[in-house]
């Protein structure tokens, strides 16, 4: 496996290079970042829709019909039907599903830390990111469009550190195939 990324050095480096502009995309034209991702998700949930659909009639056989795929399929259709005919009303929706995950998920990060606090050290730690996460939360359905904005935000720095990662990978792993190309080269 390390030979072929070795190889294909180059691939690794274009990958890190698309997160790179990928996330400067996201700071310096956020409204355009924010709409493609919303249109990409809808084509998304159009397209896996379609594909469980069709799956549902291609796997028949004897006996049960798969419903439950069918459906799944037919809901992904709405879905990307009404992603692309309500795009703003969808991001909003998303917006507010993280937001209330986020609030979900720090209210059980406190329990956790409170009933842990005997037998875990720093358990104030574990308590300080679910409050943290309550109040990124809060923000987002309160202020929903620094909410959007922040959460672009994020995405784009984590694609500039993916990217910058990926980028340097790239390069190292070059040189591993230099140095291998060295060592097998004859000597003169």
């Amino acid at each position: 496996m390390l030979q072929t990324l070795a190889q294909n050095w180059w691939a690794v480096v274009l990958r890190g290079v698309c997160a790179i502009l990928f996330g400067l995309g996201a700071f310096l034209w956020p409204g355009m970042t924010l709409a493609v991702l919303v249109l990409l998700f809808g084509a998304y949930a159009l397209v896996d829709g379609v594909l469980a659909v069709a799956w549902s009639f291609m796997k028949r056989q004897p006996g049960a019909f798969p419903w439950g795929e069918l459906l799944v399929g037919l809901a992904g259709i709405a879905m990307g039907i009404m992603t692309f005919a309500w795009p703003k009303l969808t991001t909003l929706v998303l917006l507010y599903f993280v937001a209330y995950w986020a609030i979900v998920r720090g209210i059980f990060e406190i329990i956790a830390a409170i009933h842990l606090r005997k037998e875990l050290k720093n358990e104030w730690l574990l308590a300080l990111t679910g409050a943290l996460s309550v109040l990124f939360g809060l923000v987002l359905i309160v202020a929903p469009g620094a909410g959007v904005l922040a959460v672009l935000w994020w995405i784009g720095a984590f694609a500039l550190i993916v990217g910058v990662t990926m980028v340097s990978l790239g390069f190292r792993l070059k040189g591993l195939k230099d140095r291998q190309l060295h060592r097998t080269a004859p000597a003169r």
